[in-house]
């Protein structure tokens, strides 16, 4: 059995952990009213901009997100908040360097044994959600969920619609279509965006991701038959019949909490990679953490 599997598994038991965790207060997290930055490269990127819409839309305060390489170094936060699961990452170590001393800086990890462990002001180590796949899952979601419980937002009905998520059948047939498009609207467009990037990492699936009510405004040419329109929460009205006007497959916007619609789509990547006779553990390309030669 491919380790994603046994990761996507796991998630219900890595989300009530890290929710307890949260409870605890530990230090450096962002404060009601603060000015907050979250960054992070890949995966981490998506989950620092659910973050952000999340903290935002509860009125805690202005909250934004940047890939580290292209944060904006001459605007001033509160905090700042880095997600990496490996703690090599040079982009995030280089920016958290050039951030010593102007905001306070928390990283959240999931291996205190990396340079990470002393760039960042203040660590909140994920140990048991650190995964063998080079394809992320756990840690990801186990990140996320521990700043949504920080948030209060957090309740034991998501792990219980994960578990709904793992127990279901996967349809045969999605497994023969040929493109997946995933829609999000407010803290699930990130969602949506690593829902895709499972997707290509990996089946090497043909995949895009938007807010949903951009799909209209073009991408919705691209449905078919032989297509998959996927919406992590809830939809946009009419948007449902409008992708089954084109013969697409449309999935979701059902009662699943957005962050358990995600565990199936990662269940989904697993399997259409067996069925393609890929390891989805280690993608062509890929490696665990991305580590730039010095110039």
């Amino acid at each position: 059995m491919p380790h994603i599997d046994t990761e996507t598994a796991s998630q219900p038991e890595c989300w009530q952990r890290a929710a307890a965790l949260a409870d605890s207060r530990p230090a450096g997290l962002p404060r009601p009213g603060e000015r907050v930055a979250v960054t992070g490269c890949g995966t981490s990127l998506f989950m620092a901009q659910a973050y952000a819409a999340l903290r935002e839309g509860a009125g805690l305060g202005e909250t934004d997100a940047f890939p580290a390489s292209e944060f904006p170094l001459g605007r001033r936060y509160d905090r700042v908040v880095a997600l990496t699961r490996s703690g090599t990452t040079t982009e995030v170590l280089a920016l958290l360097a050039r951030l010593s001393g102007a905001a306070p800086t928390l990283a959240v990890t999931a291996d205190p044994h990396t340079p990470v462990a002393t760039a960042a002001d203040h660590l909140v180590v994920l140990d048991f959600a650190d995964e063998r796949s080079v394809v992320q899952t756990r840690f990801a979601t186990t990140a996320l969920t521990f700043l949504r419980a920080g948030l209060g937002l957090h309740t034991a009905r998501v792990e219980a619609d994960a578990r709904r998520a793992l127990a279901e059948v996967i349809d045969p047939g999605l497994l023969e279509c040929g493109q997946f498009t995933f829609l999000g609207q407010g803290w699930s467009v990130g969602l949506a965006h690593e829902a895709a990037l499972k997707m290509r990492e990996a089946a090497r699936a043909w995949t895009e991701s938007y807010p949903a009510m951009e799909y209209r405004h073009g991408p919705i040419s691209i449905a078919a038959p032989d297509t998959v329109t996927w919406s992590l929460g809830p939809a946009p009205e009419g948007l449902a019949d409008d992708v089954a006007a084109t013969g697409a497959r449309w999935i979701g916007g059902g009662t699943l909490d957005p962050l358990a619609e995600l565990v199936r789509v990662q269940r989904l990547a697993a399997a259409l990679a067996t069925s393609r006779g890929l390891d989805p553990d280690e993608p062509r390309n890929l490696t665990r953490s991305v580590v730039l030669a010095d110039d």
